[in-house]
């Protein structure tokens, strides 16, 4: 199957993310550091692109699903489309950090960063969904990898076509680090580290599943041939 990905994707953008941020938080001041990390700064921007693309590649997998697998696969790739499409919107406020509507006054009353989207009413619809997400990237960026490099038979081979390929390992490596620095920072007197882990932790997540979804439409147009 063709899953390759050029090594600038797969490698080189994922280091380049950290490495920025490193640089970010040893080099910038905390005036500009805020504005970086707000709502209209680099990180929302970029979440917001991978999560529209992840959408994008997802949609354009629903017209190449693979007839032997194709309830299985459809219920699969529905789940992307659709959650793609909420992290996104969810990311501009679904317009208002672009078009700059006001927060209706009894939205504001239940949204505790007084913004028109669902993320910041509740821990089940942020903290968790986010949790969900991160187990499902260290299960098919590590777990599943590593299986299949050391005991191939625990690894049901019928679903083969939707495990993530071993070179996105490295993304989820650096999702889960992010998440695990986090943690540390937490239990420290003040942050040492990163001063928005959570922005960057979304960075890496939401640029796995675009490029989980670039490799599963192109094995999925493979298929076709």
């Amino acid at each position: 199957m063709n899953t390759r990905l050029h090594s600038a994707f797969w490698l080189w953008v994922p280091l380049a993310i950290i490495v920025a941020q490193i640089g970010i938080e040893l080099f910038v001041p905390n005036t500009i550091k805020g504005p970086l990390h707000s709502e209209g700064g680099p990180h929302e921007a970029f979440q917001f692109l991978f999560a529209l693309g992840g959408a994008i590649y997802a949609f354009r997998c629903l017209f190449k699903l693979p007839p032997e697998q194709k309830p299985l696969l459809l219920m699969w790739v529905t789940c992307f489309v659709l959650g793609c499409a909420y992290i996104a919107g969810e990311e501009v406020s679904w317009g208002q950090h672009i078009f700059e509507w006001g927060t209706p006054e009894f939205w504001s009353g239940v949204n505790d960063q007084n913004e028109t989207n669902l993320h910041n009413t509740s821990s089940w619809l942020d903290q968790k969904p986010r949790l969900i997400l991160l187990i499902g990237v260290v299960v098919g960026g590590l777990i599943i990898p590593f299986l299949q490099r050391v005991k191939p038979a625990l690894v049901p081979q019928q679903f083969s076509i939707i495990y993530p390929p071993a070179m996105l390992s490295l993304t989820a490596f650096l999702a889960l680090a992010v998440k695990l620095i986090d943690k540390v920072d937490e239990r420290l007197p003040e942050t040492i580290i990163f001063s928005r882990a959570s922005e960057v932790e979304e960075l890496y997540l939401f640029y796995f599943v675009l490029l989980y979804l670039i490799i599963l439409h192109r094995r999925f147009a493979q298929n076709e041939r």
